[in-house]
């Protein structure tokens, strides 16, 4: 009768552990396009927050919707290209935007490089770059904004899941990212520079460094790496542009 009884009880305990699981999975599958288009809808608007163009969003009674129109209104095209610098037709930006890591670990020979380009008339063109490296505990991510010179940074916007509050966590501030403005990718001989972000305090006059984060110095260096990586593959489409 005992051994029935445990029978029983493990019966009816793996029984609900299946039903359970099968409910999990059901509710997973069900919010998987709205956790999709939530991802959809944040990634625009941090492209609308690096050319700063997000007035009303925070009055707007329908968020998504204002972002969506937002985006199709300021973001006048998108396109792939190779790192020789060549268009390449049938690819979508914003698809390989969403999954960034997983292009990164193609090839460089193979791999696809979006742009999303904002006009607005009285700032002009600007050229919006995902970019995508590893914080001190997580991953941190963003989007670049460069003016029709091809190497001036309009604005920029940065995220991380988890980096240390308060010290590597500020990346995504505002006082952070505003240093990034007006900073240039080349030099004056045309040479791909990227950015610096010094520990010890940029030089005002310096056009290619900005200030590190106070206690956060792995996660500005970090960074730092980030952008050289995600921008130097541009370099070639960028001079292509100059010219």
């Amino acid at each position: 009768m005992k051994n029935f009884s445990n029978l029983y009880i493990f019966g009816f305990a793996s029984v609900l552990v299946i039903v359970v699981a099968a409910l999990l999975s059901f509710v997973s599958e069900g919010l998987k396009p709205l956790q999709e288009r939530n991802v959809e809808i944040e990634k625009k608007l941090d492209i609308l927050r690096s050319v700063d163009m997000t007035a009303g969003i925070d009055e707007a009674e329908n968020k998504p919707a204002f972002i969506e129109e937002m985006f199709a209104k300021n973001i006048s095209e998108s396109y792939v290209i190779n790192a020789n610098g060549d268009l390449l037709e049938g690819r979508d930006a914003f698809a390989i935007a969403k999954a960034l890591k997983a292009e990164m670990q193609q090839p460089i020979e193979t791999r696809g490089l979006p742009i999303f380009v904002a006009n607005n008339p009285e700032t002009g063109t600007k050229y919006i770059i995902p970019v995508l490296g590893k914080g001190l505990w997580g991953p941190i991510w963003g989007y670049v904004a460069l003016n029709d010179d091809y190497t001036t940074l309009y604005g920029t916007v940065f995220a991380h899941s988890k980096e240390t509050p308060g010290l590597g966590a500020e990346i995504n501030t505002d006082w952070f990212m505003a240093a990034f403005k007006g900073k240039k990718i080349f030099d004056e001989e045309g040479n791909f520079t990227s950015i610096t972000v010094v520990k010890s305090g940029a030089d005002p006059n310096d056009p290619h460094g900005v200030d590190a984060i106070s206690g956060g110095t792995i996660t500005s260096k970090a960074l730092e790496e980030m952008l050289r990586d995600c921008l130097n593959p541009y370099v070639n489409y960028f001079k292509k542009q100059m010219n």
